[in-house]
């Protein structure tokens, strides 16, 4: 439908003598507003010498009439012009709706195309905290709205298992005299605040460790060798048990030792041309291409972060050719990461504009932020048992079968929610009372609601209404104004990276619905309408299943 309009809009122009122009064809946040709206007499009344709402008429004049399925048109504010859409248009797109089914909200705009999303991104030897879970929350949501819009869709991560904080707390583990049997996860995040605290106060311990990070890339030492096997062995172990409660499954792992000696020769063999030497370093001289200079490899020789992340790209293609590669990362690196975007295109230039970056911001609770330098961390795992018991506690006066296993998806849709509900990039402030609520804007809120339909969607079936749209009122309900536009909310998510733009939806599908709920009664074999609100209830039923998914939450058929 919005092509329709679109394709009318541009004829008009034709009409008008106006040139080919950019103008706004989206649904109206009010939807009292119409089912569609134009900002196209704004954009091209001073090309035509009149007043916005002057146009606004004309172009309505000349619009009447020639796209199907609209029966009113009409202008609004200073110029805006709203679509109005008929009966007919809604009672074909709800039996669309429950044909397309399990692919209902889906679209084919990246159909063919490889898309490979990185996120998490946790390092082996340092504790996985809250912090992670906005990443892996984007990430998630990120690749499955890249599904549904045809892409064929990799997850990945990519860990730093090398480096001077794995030096840090091989050295915290050596002061804690941990032998490699004995190391565990909460080990590890308290060896490493031992090895960071003693890097920072202690210049004497600082060269250790400095010297100690050069054995650990030589692998020229055998009590290191083997507490750092048995510490990488434990970190993916314990990651690998949070990936699985959030329902994330990565298919592959990228490390950082890997990477470090490709990106390193990739500097090497561009020495001189695109990389230059100072002070013993290879730099990137960011400056003359409106950056800012970085360090690709140090002057000891090892490569930086910034040449393992552009050997990264080298092997991510390798492994499998990505026509897009996004990485989900904080937004404190979002400069370093157009130097490295930079670099690639120049080092790599088949490669040009294929990587991407989507930026995250911090999870906070009254605490403020964490240091896992400090070891003032809050465990992701630990965190989440305290939501789920959260749930529990909510949940305690209901009759739910295996209570804890649905408290557990519960808890997860509370986090995800609440960082997804925001703008990719800001910072999110966990409220566990409103996270948790079965009634609002929260996760938990969505999955009742669809709950809800699938209960009633039983009634229904139990009472022998089935769901038929052949005979329905003569005017749509409001609720399929809104239900309608799920493909669209979908498309929009993908094509702006903005997971956002679901979870708003959904929370107004839901409470749409629940108000919808409240005034009809839905499965009544005593009403000629049921069997389409019947139909309509199972649109939404399937609407939110489908949006959840979409956030990378599932949807429980009880609460």
């Amino acid at each position: 439908m919005e092509e329709r309009i679109r394709h009318a809009i541009t004829n008009v122009l034709s009409e008008l003598g106006v040139p080919l122009c950019d103008f706004m064809v989206e649904h109206p946040a009010d939807i009292s507003h119409g089912d569609y709206a134009t900002n196209v007499a704004l954009v091209i009344a001073q090309a035509l010498g009149k007043k916005p709402r002057e146009v606004a008429l004309q172009a309505i004049e000349l619009l009447g009439g020639k796209i199907p399925h609209v029966e009113k048109i009409e202008s609004a504010g200073p110029g805006f012009i709203n679509f109005h859409l008929n009966r007919d248009f809604f009672k074909e797109k709800i039996a669309e709706a429950l044909t397309a089914g399990e692919t209902w909200g889906s679209n084919t705009a990246y159909a063919g195309k490889k898309v490979m999303v990185e996120y998490t991104d946790p390092n082996p030897f340092k504790e996985l905290h809250i912090g992670h879970l906005v990443p892996n929350a984007l990430g998630e949501s990120l690749a499955c709205l890249f599904e549904m819009s045809g892409a064929e869709v990799k997850r990945v991560t990519f860990q730093g298992d090398v480096g001077m904080h794995v030096a840090k707390g091989i050295m915290g583990l050596q002061q804690m005299n941990v032998a490699p049997a004995n190391i565990t996860p909460e080990i590890l995040g308290k060896a490493y605040a031992h090895g960071a605290t003693a890097f920072e106060e202690n210049d004497d311990e600082k060269e250790r460790i400095k010297a100690l990070n050069k054995k650990i890339y030589e692998r020229t030492d055998d009590e290191v060798n083997a507490l750092y096997d048995e510490g990488k062995k434990v970190s993916i172990a314990y990651f690998e048990k949070a990936y699985a409660i959030l329902g994330t499954k990565f298919d592959h792992y990228f490390f950082e030792s890997t990477t470090g000696p490709i990106g390193k020769e990739l500097v090497l063999a561009n020495e001189g041309t695109i990389f230059e030497k100072s002070e013993g370093a290879i730099i990137y001289r960011g400056e003359t291409r409106g950056l800012h200079t970085r360090v690709f490899v140090n002057a000891a020789g090892i490569p930086t972060y910034e040449a393992k992340d552009l050997g990264l790209v080298q092997v991510k293609h390798a492994w499998w050719p990505f026509d897009l590669s996004i990485t989900v990362t904080g937004t404190e690196q979002k400069e370093y990461f157009k130097v490295v975007a930079c670099a690639v295109g120049e080092v790599l230039p088949a490669l040009a504009g294929r990587v991407e970056l989507v930026p995250n911001g911090m999870l906070r609770l009254k605490e403020g932020k964490m240091s896992s330098r400090t070891g003032n961390v809050i465990p992701a795992l630990s965190f989440i048992e305290d939501v789920v018991n959260g749930v529990l506690l909510v949940m305690s006066d209901r009759s739910v079968g295996n209570k804890v296993s649905v408290a557990h998806d519960i808890a997860v849709a509370a986090i995800k929610y609440a960082i997804l509900r925001s703008t990719s990039g800001k910072d999110t402030m966990f409220d566990m009372k409103n996270s948790i609520s079965f009634d609002g804007d929260s996760g938990p809120y969505l999955q009742y609601t669809h709950a809800r339909a699938v209960s009633v969607l039983t009634k229904a079936f139990e009472a022998d209404v089935t769901s038929d749209t052949t005979t329905a009122p003569d005017s749509p309900y409001t609720l399929e104004r809104l239900v309608y536009q799920f493909p669209d909310v979908i498309l929009r998510a993908t094509r702006e990276r903005e997971p956002h733009y679901v979870a708003s939806y959904l929370i107004e599908v839901a409470s749409m619905f629940n108000a919808f709920y409240a005034a009809e009664r839905i499965a009544d074999t005593n009403d000629s309408y049921a069997p389409y609100k019947v139909a309509l209830t199972t649109v939404v039923q399937r609407t939110l299943l489908n949006g959840l998914h979409a956030l990378g939450m599932k949807a429980p058929e009880t609460m």
